[in-house]
């Protein structure tokens, strides 16, 4: 396999009153606080067109995680037998980006927008944002 130098760039930043890695939940759904995400000024109108109550996909850099850590006992559980860290939602991992739906609940413009819960320490870098559009006729739902 060959080896591609590519550079990712943030979009912004979480804040969160998460502060440390281990308050942080597993998932979103175990009293991940709501959070709000600051988006550098030159991407500001990318933000264009989102309205609160919209859902969405954070993607973040979870800069904290362990690269080096392939395999982990899930949940943090010791008593868990260990498996693969893809076959996990663990922050360590080769390349530590989260994938977060979560939904909009207000927007300070230019560049801020405050979400309905994230399971992410304060200051994690933001990736990227995508809409989620759910798709009536056939029941599933669709990033674009």
């Amino acid at each position: 396999m060959t080896s591609h130098n590519f550079q990712l760039s943030p979009i912004g930043i979480v804040r969160s009153a998460l502060k440390d890695i281990r308050d942080c939940p597993c998932q979103e759904s175990e009293g991940a606080p709501g959070a709000w995400i600051e988006i550098e000024p030159q991407y500001a109108e990318a933000l264009d067109g989102l309205e609160v109550g919209d859902e969405v996909m954070v993607m973040t850099w979870m800069h904290l995680a362990d690269r080096s850590r392939l395999k982990v006992h899930p949940r943090g559980n010791r008593e868990n037998p260990m498996k693969g860290v893809f076959a996990t939602r663990s922050p360590h991992r080769p390349n530590p980006i989260g994938l977060h739906k979560t939904r909009i609940t207000a927007l300070e413009p230019p560049c801020r927008i405050k979400v309905a819960f994230l399971e992410l320490v304060d200051n994690t870098p933001v990736v990227d944002i995508k809409s989620v559009v759910f798709n009536r006729n056939d029941g599933y739902q669709v990033c674009c």
